[in-house]
């Protein structure tokens, strides 16, 4: 991961638009393994995937996959724009089959997926207010070390109204889609 500073903390800085980052990378100033996300107009390094982290990633693509229906769509690792001023780049969004991906919008999205292995704290912390804000319906947090599910729901300005917590052993059942129920201690992994 590149250095980071916190020496500007507390002064202004140049907030930065998504345009403008998508600018720079077609200009190369990014490296193509720079994992990043734009939040409020400011870059945020992203951790480094764990091997545990792409395990149970590819191990509930291939499930999902299997078990989805025509009426929606799944996106792995996409550069989710929520507004001119923030991208993030989760591990799975859940959409409308109808929306094309260039229309992919919190609106469209009915769940967000967040795979965490080192970054558990910021995804349980900053990263629901940051997908509730933008008005994304739902977002799970799998905490791959534990096999705990966060399941968040019911977006408002200060953050999701219902939150509750999924065991390794319990069905996590997505609201839109009850096919792609999954059972995280049992899914067979890749």
């Amino acid at each position: 991961m590149a250095a980071t500073t916190q020496a500007a903390e507390g002064l202004p800085r140049r907030m930065w638009s998504v345009a403008e980052i998508e600018a720079m990378a077609e200009l190369g100033i990014f490296q193509e393994d720079d994992r990043f996300e734009l939040i409020g107009g400011e870059i945020v390094p992203m951790s480094p995937k764990g091997n545990r982290h792409e395990i149970y990633k590819g191990s509930l693509l291939q499930f999902w996959l299997q078990h989805k229906t025509a009426k929606y769509s799944i996106i792995p690792e996409t550069t989710f724009r929520l507004d001119e001023h923030s991208f993030i780049e989760p591990d799975f969004v859940f959409y409308d089959a109808a929306v094309k991906v260039p229309q992919l919008a919190p609106s469209n999205t009915w769940l967000a997926v967040e795979i965490s292995d080192t970054s558990l704290s910021y995804d349980l912390g900053r990263k629901p207010r940051i997908y509730s804000n933008a008005g994304v319906k739902a977002l799970w947090v799998i905490d791959v070390n534990s096999l705990v599910t966060h399941v968040f729901s019911h977006p408002g300005i200060d953050g999701y109204r219902e939150v509750k917590t999924v065991e390794r052993d319990q069905i996590i059942v997505p609201d839109f889609a009850p096919e792609l129920a999954v059972k995280l201690g049992e899914l067979e992994l890749i």
